[in-house]
């Protein structure tokens, strides 16, 4: 599993979309343009996104439209979005942007530093979202093999019970090393209300997933 993702980039000016490019391309992700809430849209449906930095006054389709039709797919209505705007630093244009589902809002010029740290951030809260999807995946077909062998007369075949305790154990490994990372993202605790969320989310997946796990492990040990 590569840990390198796609981000995508929306702003209708072509200056913007380089400055973005030079701030992020240290992190090594893939950084794929959209000129407008369409061309959006569009990539949205060829590609899988870790996160969308998105301007909100673009020509046609503004970001806020564009953001609530995202919203509105269930495909891509969990990838993060973060506004980032020349608009005036008022109020409202912020709470809109949070009522149509931004993670963020950032006013112009922003820090570069800040920027590339929300990205890290999001990044890595994508990462092991998909690496617990993988776990959980693998856990759901664990159980299934279990009801199997419970519907099959006689005691289950050694082999089988031995790819199970392996595969169990496998399981286990790999959320100690998501767990270990977690904690990293969890300390100190984020100042941000947005990043906070999303480790406190990213955190309950994990324990629900172990509470499985170690369920599934006591059961093969009996």
């Amino acid at each position: 599993m590569t840990d390198k993702v796609n981000i995508l980039l929306v702003d209708d000016r072509a200056e913007n979309l380089v400055a973005l490019e030079a701030i992020l391309g240290s992190l090594d992700h893939t950084l794929v343009r959209a000129r407008s809430g369409e061309d959006a849209l569009r990539a949205l449906l060829s590609h899988e996104f870790a996160l969308i930095l998105m301007d909100v006054s673009m020509p046609g389709m503004d970001g806020f439209e564009t953001a609530a039709r995202i919203k509105r797919r269930e495909k891509t209505r969990d990838i993060p979005i973060i506004f980032l705007t020349g608009l005036s630093n008022e109020p409202h244009h912020a709470f809109r942007g949070y009522a149509v589902g931004a993670v963020d809002y950032l006013a112009k010029p922003f820090d570069p530093w800040v920027l590339r740290t929300k990205v890290s951030v999001f990044v890595e809260l994508h990462l092991k979202n998909r690496q617990i999807a993988e776990q959980a995946r693998l856990l759901r077909e664990e159980l299934l093999a279990c009801h199997d062998q419970r519907q099959t007369p006689g005691p289950p075949p050694d082999e089988n019970a031995e790819r199970g305790e392996s595969l169990v154990a496998e399981l286990s490994t790999r959320l100690t090393a998501v767990e270990e990372q977690v904690d990293k993202l969890a300390t100190p605790p984020a100042t941000d209300d947005a990043l906070a969320r999303a480790v406190a989310e990213l955190g309950r997946r994990t324990a629900w997933l172990r509470t499985a796990i170690d369920a599934l492990a006591g059961t093969r040990a009996h």
